[in-house]
């Protein structure tokens, strides 16, 4: 089977999972509520076959986890089993960032066991990823914040809380929730994943944990043990420093354009002529891959385009929260998000999956323009909630992909500069 870039770079990163990661002790079935509602409420979200999934012998479950019952609000989780002994495995979550993109999209394109192909005819197509993280952790995926992916709310006010603070409140109140219905996971030792603007929720997230872990009971306790965050987005104005300093190094952009936006521009403020220097630069994008500029971009048709997609910034230090509109591309086939967008919205596809459930109006995609255009709450910087992490004990690695333009390896130098 070719492999997108991507899905090389997350092979290449499995050696160095595995050092990060220490094993956990087997964990056991005991927690609130009886084992037998335990056990019925996870054989209710288990997920026997996919439609085109060949037989394998690691356990998939998926559903929705309620976090705010009064207004109806509700997160979709995908959770793997690792391949082998997962009882002796540690837990792994894995979030996607954007604001606004679905962790799903991580699963099927990057580090999950399913990839879906290019349908044959009518009849779907999924593949193994031979290098899944399943081999050396369990995994779970969940759509955060409510209104990505198949996750909802039934209390349209919920939309003016958006942001990083509402996000990482419903994440925590998910995870405590995931572990009642799981209870088998809760002594491993668990970690969080991320990429891009996942660089807020990861950091935040374990924050919250920690804080809420200093009065937590014996059930609410979370056995967090470090986190790990790829192209993260963790200052606005070294992050647009370093998009525009790698966009001229790699020849995107012109000279004039360079100088234009240095002198124009105060990264920490928005303005007219920055705005209009950083539309130019985003232009010069147009048939190439912001996030992997070395491999093709998908052709529509007769077309050839860029696969990203500005974000109208409502505040410059948005910039940094870019994410996921581009195709994780696979070698052969650079248009393979639409594969998984249209295997996503197949409707045995989606009952195999317990998703979907209450028929939202609208379809699953990688990435919500509307999530992303509502954000209200972003951290400037989170590089202060990381060097607190640092403090208390945490084990933390961030990695940046060489061939990325957006958040790249330059934004991290000045992040951490700056931050240290």
């Amino acid at each position: 089977m070719a492999l997108s870039s991507c899905s090389q770079y997350f092979l290449s990163l499995l050696p160095l999972l595995l050092t990060f990661m220490s094993f956990a002790a087997k964990g056991n079935l005991s927690s609130s509520g009886s084992e037998y509602e335990i056990l019925a409420q996870q054989q209710a979200d288990e997920v026997v076959r996919l439609p085109g999934q060949i037989p394998v012998k690691f356990k998939q479950y998926a559903g929705y986890i309620t976090v705010n019952e009064t207004h109806g609000r509700a997160l979709f989780y995908w959770f793997f089993e690792a391949i082998d002994n997962p009882h002796e495995k540690p837990l792994l979550l894995w979030l996607n960032g954007g604001p606004g993109c679905s962790s799903i999209g991580g699963e099927t394109l990057e580090l999950g066991p399913f990839f879906p192909q290019k349908a044959a005819g009518t009849k779907p197509l999924l593949n193994l990823n031979p290098y899944s993280w399943n081999k050396v952790a369990n995994l779970l995926f969940v759509e955060s914040p409510f209104g990505v992916g198949f996750s909802y709310t039934n209390t349209s006010t919920d939309f003016a809380e958006l942001g990083d603070t509402r996000t990482a409140k419903d994440s925590y109140t998910f995870l405590v929730n995931w572990f009642r219905r799981f209870p088998q996971f809760k002594s491993h030792e668990f970690y969080i994943a991320g990429e891009s603007y996942a660089g807020h929720y990861v950091p935040q997230l374990s924050e919250a944990i920690l804080d809420n872990n200093k009065n937590a009971s014996k059930n609410t306790f979370i056995n967090l043990k470090g986190f790990m965050i790829g192209n993260a987005a963790l200052d606005s104005e070294a992050d647009n420093e370093g998009i525009v300093d790698y966009a001229w190094s790699h020849a995107v952009i012109s000279d004039r354009l360079y100088h234009d936006i240095k002198s124009k521009c105060n990264l920490k403020i928005q303005s007219d002529s920055c705005d209009s220097a950083f539309s130019e630069l985003y232009a010069a994008y147009d048939g190439i891959d912001i996030y992997s500029i070395y491999t093709p971009i998908c052709v529509n048709g007769n077309t050839t385009k860029s696969s990203y997609e500005p974000f109208p910034r409502t505040a410059l230090h948005y910039i940094s929260g870019i994410d996921g509109w581009h195709r994780k591309l696979l070698s052969y086939d650079p248009c393979s998000s639409t594969y998984i967008e249209t295997y996503l919205n197949r409707a045995d596809v989606q009952e195999a999956l317990h998703a979907n459930v209450t028929g939202i109006p609208y379809p699953w995609t990688r990435c919500s323009k509307e999530i992303r255009h509502s954000w209200n709450d972003s951290a400037e910087s989170v590089l202060p909630t990381i060097k607190k992490l640092i403090a208390r004990g945490l084990r933390i690695w961030i990695y940046r992909w060489h061939s990325s333009s957006n958040l790249n390896k330059v934004c991290f130098e000045k992040a951490w500069i700056k931050g240290y």
